[in-house]
């Protein structure tokens, strides 16, 4: 189970996140003439985002199981104003903007000049069942990956060679994978080598990388001609296999794709929750890579 002192940082950091956010909130907020409701919920906003984000680190497979046997019978000292399971759900998913602010102002890393891109499949329900799903009708579409067809979504994610976040796209199914990299605000801080797989490779696209300082490198096809590549991007290549590792954890750790989602709303609650989760891990996936200076 999480240790308490885990529990505890967390807090820690999304109270101090909250205790900016709910004031920039409230003068940003725009008015329609009515009353609105101002008292006070009996959870605040920081232990809602906690208890969303403990239960992708907890290991549990069930978030109602988390929550009645888990947080309301050995966390009462830690929450003590739980609401119902019920209420509890819809209160987490109205806090699906500072959820995803949180992470993206606290949790996402520093890049380091070496960077991984990579996507992978979100699986909205199994493929016998495509026909008959009618949460994310008109949502999510079909699209193919290296294990084959499947309906629901692609998470694209940046890591840096330390395993950490740098930053992550939500799409369809059968959107390119090249397509988010020339979107301006995926890459804004990306600067260095973008290390890839085959599906990333397009001369548009490098050329177009290449005009904003960041260097695109992938492998290639049997049918292309070689190139020539440094040794230290031919090593950084193989190493390409953590992105993958980490795409892995956030799955079989984290919890990113379960087909229990009974609204859009909160799959997109559990897919952010889980990053957060991944970003509080003692131990990410990492590279090292170290360079030596030979002249004499």
């Amino acid at each position: 189970m999480i240790s308490k002192d885990k529990i505890t940082e967390i807090f820690c950091t999304v109270d101090d996140f909250c205790s900016i956010y709910e004031p920039a909130l409230r003068e940003r907020q725009l008015s329609n003439g009515k009353k609105r409701r101002n008292r006070a919920f009996k959870m605040s906003t920081s232990e809602i985002v906690t208890i969303t984000i403990l239960f992708h680190l907890s290991g549990i497979r069930t978030f109602k199981h988390f929550y009645i046997l888990y947080v309301q019978e050995h966390l009462q000292s830690e929450f003590p104003n739980t609401v119902s399971y019920n209420r509890f759900v819809e209160l987490m998913q109205s806090n699906l903007l500072p959820l995803t602010l949180y992470l993206k102002t606290c949790c996402l890393g520093e890049c380091t000049g070496i960077s991984f891109v990579d996507s992978t499949p979100i699986r909205a329900c199994k493929n016998k069942r495509i026909k008959n799903n009618k949460v994310f009708k008109d949502i999510a579409t079909i699209g193919k990956s290296t294990m084959g067809w499947f309906y629901g979504f692609k998470l694209h994610i940046v890591v840096n060679d330390k395993g950490e976040l740098l930053d992550f796209i939500i799409s369809q199914a059968n959107v390119d994978d090249r397509a988010p990299l020339k979107e301006d605000n995926f890459l804004k801080k990306i600067f260095g080598s973008l290390y890839a797989d085959k599906g990333y490779i397009s001369k548009e696209l490098t050329g177009l990388l290449f005009d904003q300082g960041l260097h695109l490198i992938t492998g290639i096809r049997n049918n292309m001609k070689n190139v020539l590549m440094t040794m230290k991007d031919k090593i950084l290549l193989r190493k390409r296999s953590v992105i993958e590792t980490i795409n892995d954890q956030l799955k079989n750790i984290a919890q990113a794709e379960h087909s229990r989602h009974r609204s859009f709303g909160n799959f997109l609650t559990n897919l952010i929750a889980s990053l957060i989760a991944y970003s509080f891990q003692d131990k990410k996936p990492a590279i090292k890579f170290e360079t030596k200076n030979t002249a004499q």
